[in-house]
C-alpha cells in the first residue's frame, strides 16, 4: 500500500518465471520461434543463466475450476493438468500455432474459435509449460455488450 492506506501502490510489471531444464531450446521456442524480444540476459556462478523475454501487455486472468475446466474442454476436448498457463495473443492464431509446432511444441488442441470469439489452439512448450495462442475475432467493446460478459466492476 501507498501512504494513503486505501490507495494500492500501482504494479508496473507482471513477470512470469518459467524454470527450463533445457535452457537454450526453452529460449529457441520462446524469444527465437515464438518472437518475444530479450530485453535483457545475465549469467552468474554455476552455469546460472536467464532471460528477460518482452511479451507485451500482461493480464492476470483469475478463473475459478469450472471455469478452468470449460476453457480446457472448449480449447482441447478434455480435461488437463493444474497448474499456470500462459497465453499469448496474436494476429494469426493458424499460423502462429503451425510455427511452433515446426519449433518443437506439440499441440494439445487444435486452433478452434472459442464462444467468446477468439481462436484458440493449445500447445505443449519447452519446459513443460501448457500454453495458448489466441486470436481475437472480436472487440472488447463488442464481447462485453452480449449476454454473460461484462466485468464484475459492471456487477
Amino acid at each position: 500500500m501507498s501512504k494513503a492506506a486505501n490507495q494500492p501502490v500501482p504494479v508496473l510489471q507482471l513477470r512470469v518465471i518459467v524454470e527450463a531444464e533445457d535452457f537454450d531450446a526453452a529460449i529457441a521456442f520462446y524469444r527465437d520461434a515464438l518472437g518475444l524480444p530479450e530485453q535483457a540476459a545475465f549469467e552468474g556462478d554455476g552455469d546460472a543463466r536467464v532471460s528477460i523475454l518482452d511479451a507485451g501487455r500482461a493480464t492476470l486472468e483469475i478463473a475459478n475450476p469450472a471455469q478452468k475446466r470449460m476453457i480446457d474442454l472448449v480449447e482441447t476436448g478434455a480435461p488437463q493438468r493444474p497448474g499456470i498457463r500462459l497465453a499469448f495473443e496474436v494476429t494469426d492464431g493458424r499460423g502462429v500455432t503451425a510455427q511452433l509446432e515446426t519449433a518443437g511444441a506439440v499441440i494439445v488442441g487444435d486452433p478452434r474459435e472459442t464462444p467468446w470469439k477468439s481462436l484458440n489452439s493449445r500447445l505443449e512448450a519447452p519446459a513443460g509449460q501448457q500454453i495458448t495462442i489466441f486470436e481475437e475475432l472480436e472487440r472488447l467493446q463488442d464481447r462485453t455488450q452480449r449476454p454473460g460478459f461484462g466485468t464484475n466492476a459492471q456487477r
